[in-house]
Parts: C-alpha cells; structure tokens; sequence
C-alpha cells in the first residue's frame, strides 16, 4: 500500500517523540530518508523476518538515523509488545545507531561512516555466490560519501557486476558541519557513481511513486538511486538548518511534539 503524507505524518511524530524523550539523537538526518524508508518497508523488501532465507537485506550505513528506521520496524510489527523502546537507554532495544544484537529486524549494526557500502557489497557477493534471490538495500548519507572506502566498494560491486545491489543516496546537502559542497565537494555526483561503473537514476526522495520506481529498477549492473532531500523535511524550523543534523534544542523540539500529539488527536 503506497503510504500517504498522513502515514508518513504519523512516523515523523514517532520519530521525533523518541528523539525528544532521549533529549539527544539526530532529526534532521532522520526526517530526510524517513520517506524512503517507509516506502522500502512498506512496498519494495520482500520477506523482513530473519528465519525467511530469500528475504531481502536492508543495511543503513547513516545508522544515526536510527530512530527513522525504528519507527518503520514498529510499524511492522516487529518488536516484542513487552519491549523496552526507549530510544538510547542503556536496556533498550533502541540503541543510538542500529545494533544487531539487540534490534529484531536489523541486519547490520552501523554508525561508524562509510562502512555500510562495504557490509552491503559482502552481503550481495555472498548471496549471489549461494544463488540466493535476495535483494541488498543499502542507505547511505551524502556526506559519507567522502570516505574513500565508499569508492573502494563500488568499484568491487562493478568488478563483480553485483546486480543484486542498490544503493541509495539520501542527499540532503548537508552534514554535521554544514553544507556537503563546502565540507568536501561531491559533484558532479552522479558522474563520480558512472564512472564506477554503476547505474545511476536520481529522484525526489520525498515522492512514494517515484522512490519505489527507482528502487525496483533492475538492470545488469549495481544501481545507485540519488535521492535529492531536504533536512528536518515536514518540521519548518528544522528544514535546511544544519545545526539540526543532531538536536540543536531539546525545549524547543519537546513543545513540538507535544503540539503535533495534541493536533494528531482532533
């Protein structure tokens, strides 16, 4: 079922309840893939329980974007009702980034920049060795992309023409420190994936139609979907305001909340 601005409306408060409650985690980054991944977890991955063998892999190199993705696990009726789903306390089975020891549904533990690539790659390489029809998803940040294991595991994913591999780019423009461009410049983007060897599309990460397009593409060889975000996206103050990559003010997101709850209800 393609979700609509109402679905997604109801994860974006989850998300930013959890983040508020821990008075620490990462909105922005969060609310940009959010989205994206509903769309996977609702319409693309077939088969999200462990004891499935052909089901697909999804890994989310960002892992600071943790809470986007609990939310989308709790929406699919993945965690035990006895739980504890306080997001970063200590007992939780939501950690800050993903860990898959503690998170049912999680294939990867992440958060360490530009190693989701690689994990992805491994997975694919081994799957498509076992001729297992898995698919491997992967989500990577923008500025991770500045790390040059990123490039290393391209360039195996086309030296072993992985087509049993999307990427997917969530490409806000910013980072922790600002804008992408002046941090380490990316562009010209899609070129750089080409020349790797990849097929590259690029869309609006925030259109359900088109995310699901693009990520169900299946050529010959490893594709990458260039997904053009925006930070904070759905929560006017935070939408292009890099500061918010991490919480920038906890009053200030907790009234948030508590108002979108209030206005949820009527």
């Amino acid at each position: 079922m393609t979700p609509t601005e109402n679905d997604v409306a109801v994860l974006r408060h989850r998300v930013l309840q959890l983040i508020a409650n821990a008075g620490s985690g990462h909105p922005g980054s969060s609310l940009s893939c959010l989205h994206i991944l509903q769309v996977l977890y609702r319409q693309v991955l077939r088969g999200i329980r462990e004891q499935d063998e052909e089901r697909d892999r999804f890994i989310l190199s960002k892992g600071h974007a943790a809470p986007a993705l609990y939310a989308c696990l709790e929406e699919q009726g993945l965690f035990p009702e006895s739980s504890d789903r306080r997001l970063r306390e200590p007992d939780s089975i939501l950690q800050g980034h993903p860990d898959r020891s503690r998170t049912p549904g999680i294939e990867a533990s992440s958060g360490s920049l530009g190693q989701g690539l690689s994990q992805a790659v491994g997975l694919a390489l081994g799957l498509g060795l076992r001729r297992n029809p898995a698919h491997v998803y992967v989500l990577l940040g923008d500025g991770e992309l500045q790390e040059g294991q990123v490039w290393e595991a391209a360039a195996a994913a086309s030296h072993y023409d992985l087509a049993n591999i999307t990427a997917i780019v969530d490409r806000n423009g910013y980072q922790h420190d600002g804008p992408t461009e002046s941090v380490m410049t990316l562009e010209p983007l899609a070129e750089r994936w080409r020349a790797f060897g990849w097929h590259v599309q690029e869309i609006d990460g925030h259109d359900a139609t088109s995310i699901q397009a693009a990520v169900l593409c299946r050529p010959s060889r490893p594709s990458v979907v260039i997904a053009h975000t925006h930070k904070g996206h759905g929560v006017p103050f935070m939408e292009g305001d890099s500061p918010w990559h991490s919480v920038k003010d906890v009053e200030q997101l907790r009234q948030y909340v508590q108002r979108m709850g209030i206005e949820g209800k009527n």
